[in-house]
C-alpha cells in the first residue's frame, strides 16, 4: 500500500508548551495513545521543548543554520539534515538560536522499538515513510517539497529525502 501525503492532508497544532505550533504530518495511535508521530516545526528563539513522558524523540533541521539541544548532562547539535535522538521527558532546551530553524520530528511510544530515521540521496529507500526534502519523483508519484510517502514496499527517489522506518508504517 502506498500513500502519498500533502500539505492539505497535515494539520497544524499548537505546541504543548504553548511556544508555537507544529504541522502534524501523521499520527499513529495504539489504545487511544501516541504510538508514531511525524511534524514539522519553526525554531524561532531560545527556550524549552515539550516535555513527552514515555516517547523517544528523534529531529533532524530541515532549513536554517541549526541550534544546541541543551540538558542536563546533554549536548546535541542539531545541524541540518543531521538526525539527533532524544528522550521525550528529558528537559531540554534549544540555545544558539541565530536564526529561524525548521524541523522534522519523529515521535515514538518509549515501548516500541526506537525508528530508524536518516537523510538518503537519490537512490532506493526501503519501507517506511519517505519526506520529499525537494519536488521530484519518489516511485510513480510526483511530490512537492515536504510531502510524505508512505509505503510497504522499497521505492525509487530521484531526488534527496528523510527516511523514516518505524513499527507499525
Amino acid at each position: 500500500m502506498i500513500t502519498h501525503l500533502t500539505s492539505a492532508d497535515f494539520r497544524v497544532m499548537p505546541w504543548a508548551n504553548g511556544k508555537g505550533t507544529t504541522v502534524e504530518m501523521l499520527r499513529l495511535e495504539r489504545a487511544g495513545l501516541l504510538a508514531l508521530r511525524l511534524s514539522r516545526a519553526m525554531v524561532v528563539e531560545d527556550g524549552p521543548f515539550s516535555l513527552f513522558p514515555g516517547i523517544e524523540r528523534n529531529l533532524t533541521v530541515l532549513s536554517g543554520p541549526g541550534f544546541d539541544l541543551v540538558g542536563e548532562g546533554l549536548l546535541l547539535l542539531a545541524r541540518p539534515l543531521v538526525p539527533v535522538a532524544f528522550a521525550g521527558d528529558v528537559a531540554v532546551r534549544a540555545e544558539r538560536v541565530a536564526a529561524p530553524s525548521e524541523d522534522f520530528n519523529v515521535m515514538s511510544a518509549r515501548d516500541l522499538p526506537r525508528p530508524r530515521v536518516w537523510v538518503q540521496q537519490a537512490g532506493e529507500a526501503p519501507a517506511g515513510a519517505i519526506l520529499a526534502l525537494t519536488e521530484g519523483r519518489i516511485g510513480g508519484l510526483s511530490v512537492a517539497r515536504y510531502d510524505l510517502v508512505v509505503s510497504d514496499l522499497a521505492m525509487h527517489h530521484d531526488a534527496p529525502v528523510i527516511v523514516v522506518q518505524a513499527e507499525g508504517l
